[in-house]
């Protein structure tokens, strides 16, 4: 594991406890490893921790992340933490790629108006209640909303690469890690529960980005899924 070697060789005896704890994780938890590493990659992202990102994008390439699910975690991130903190990620990411001789197809472009695919996308996971969302709001929140549906969601979660179910995934480990976000927390656990990422899946994942997000954001990501399974 590449945190590992360098915890070690820095001659951190955080080390040891850290790799305990790692293994205590894993041994608990039984999510599969393509959602291991999309959470792990998504939380580190969300804590600001790029040199955390490094040595897990590096871990999760050699486990078999497909690199596409990887670059669309990273993009997606833009969304939820602004490009002011993801161009790090987005930036070591590259220099990643490059390094493993990564290389991408074009994309193919979507000719659907924008809002409409996004809000197509929307209705998918949260509901018809997002129906007109786009148009919705008063004279302050109308043009973010439909930055919303145009952007967040007809730019990002439209394109290939990860299914509506993992960019769920992704958005739940961004705001959990950021902390501060429990408003959008609760929201995307509602849309987590409705593309089949249950209660159970969500108090795993949570245990599985406990490492790297620490304990305060752990248990205030429990405390919203908690509240949402009993409403």
């Amino acid at each position: 594991m590449q945190t590992d070697e360098v915890l070690r060789g820095a001659n951190v005896p955080l080390a040891d406890i850290f790799a305990r704890l790692t293994a205590d994780v894993k041994a608990r938890t039984h999510l599969p490893a393509r959602d291991r590493s999309l959470a792990v990659l998504s939380a580190v992202m969300g804590c600001g921790g790029t040199d955390a990102f490094r040595t897990c994008l590096a871990d999760a390439l050699d486990e078999g992340l497909a690199p596409v699910a990887a670059r669309e975690a990273v993009m997606q991130a833009t969304a939820y933490l602004g490009m002011g903190r993801a161009l790090p990620f987005a930036v070591a990411a590259a220099e990643i790629f490059a390094a493993n001789g990564i290389e991408f197809l074009p994309d193919v472009p979507d000719t659907r108006a924008r809002a409409e695919r996004g809000e197509e996308m929307q209705v998918a996971i949260f509901g018809e209640g997002m129906r007109g969302f786009h148009a919705s709001g008063d004279d302050l929140a109308r043009p973010v909303n439909l930055l919303l549906s145009e952007n967040c969601f007809g730019d990002y979660y439209v394109r290939e690469g990860l299914s509506a179910r993992e960019r769920e995934l992704v958005t739940f480990c961004l705001l959990a890690a950021q902390g501060g976000c429990e408003a959008q927390l609760a929201g995307h656990i509602a849309g987590n529960l409705r593309v089949g990422n249950d209660a159970a899946f969500l108090g795993e994942v949570i245990l599985t980005v406990l490492p790297w997000i620490g304990y305060p954001r752990s248990l205030n990501a429990l405390a919203c899924v908690r509240s949402a399974k009993k409403s």
